[in-house]
């Protein structure tokens, strides 16, 4: 029983999410501390409130740009204008709501600018040969000027209640909750239950390999950008009806760099190849803990990115099996030293 129980722990340890798992749960722990009522979770009006409900409600529009994220960085690609298409996104949102469209109507225009994004920046990088990198930078320069032409410079309020309720309602526990668990179902069953995974996979180990193999690299490179628009689309709507405006400014400001780092905090590498959702997942949750640490704590906002920052190379050192290894070695060499000075006595 007790080498089962070894082994399963084993099994664990070296799995890809035990880190990401782990420095979650350090975050917790210090919240905890500082703030002995940070777990503290009740039911007001047959619903949910805490500050752990609170961050997962913030982090449902960071874990969908990021599982966009990590499945185009797993081509060896990446898209850095996910925050400029939220951005749309709400933009269009709001003015159909603002205008006296229905809300599904501006749930399907968000939804078709993310995939109209994503399209663009498909075509770019899988059939015209941009760079990723470059590609993505198109739209995310030019994405906040469309968004400011779209609100005539304005931020666009609104009043109407079943339009928010997707960003701020409840169904014993936030609706945004919801269908972010809904998109990540989605995502790891077209990633991990149908071919396009192992597609992609052996896209990002070897894309003139895959080609030469017969997989039409293009078309599932296209495809892959075109889920990362959609994602980063309904994202929007949610951050917009949340916030109850629309803001072309700030809406999603920056967060595209969360999104990669939440891909890289759970365990994807840039290089592409193998990816893993679940601990895209976590690192998305871990990010939006740390967020909501920094501003529990009074941290002046000046220094807020910097203290961020370091926080998440720490994090990423204690993922590094090289970082691990020298504290192992470090280790091992102190108490050699320790038992020959004894042995000498």
């Amino acid at each position: 029983m007790q080498a089962k129980s070894e082994s399963i722990f084993s099994k664990f340890y070296h799995n890809q999410i035990f880190w990401p798992l782990v420095c979650l749960l350090g975050m917790i722990l210090f919240n905890f501390i500082v703030r002995p009522g940070f777990l503290s979770i009740e039911i007001k009006d047959g619903h949910l409130f805490g500050s752990l409900i609170d961050i997962l409600n913030h982090s449902a529009p960071l874990i969908l740009i990021s599982l966009g994220m990590t499945i185009v960085i797993a081509t060896q690609g990446i898209d850095i204008s996910v925050g400029s298409i939220i951005a749309i996104s709400a933009a269009v949102s709001a003015t159909v709501i603002v205008n006296g469209g229905s809300v599904p109507a501006a749930i399907i225009a968000g939804i078709i600018v993310g995939l109209i994004c994503g399209i663009w920046n498909g075509f770019l990088v899988a059939y015209i040969g941009v760079q990723p990198m470059v590609g993505t930078l198109i739209l995310y320069i030019v994405g906040r000027g469309i968004a400011q032409l779209i609100t005539g410079g304005q931020i666009l309020t609104f009043t109407n209640k079943s339009f928010i309720f997707i960003g701020t309602g409840y169904w014993f526990i936030p609706v945004a909750v919801y269908i972010a668990a809904l998109l990540v179902f989605i995502v790891c069953y077209l990633m991990r239950r149908t071919a396009l995974g192992l597609f992609v996979e052996s896209i990002g180990v070897n894309n003139n390999a895959s080609r030469y193999s017969g997989i039409n690299s293009r078309k599932i490179i296209f495809s892959l950008y075109v889920i990362c628009g959609i994602l980063a689309g309904i994202a929007g709507i949610i951050i917009c009806s949340n916030i109850k405006s629309a803001d072309a400014n700030n809406a999603g400001l920056w967060l595209e760099l969360d999104a990669i780092l939440a891909t890289v905090i759970g365990g994807t590498s840039m290089a592409g190849g193998r990816f893993y959702l679940g601990g895209t997942v976590v690192g998305a949750i871990f990010i939006q803990t740390l967020t909501t640490t920094i501003y529990s704590l009074g941290v002046a906002p000046e220094v807020t990115l910097v203290v961020k920052a370091i926080v998440v190379i720490i994090v990423c050192l204690i993922q590094t099996d090289n970082f691990r290894k020298y504290f192992k070695n470090i280790k091992k060499r102190n108490k050699n030293s320790i038992d020959k000075e004894a042995a000498s006595i």
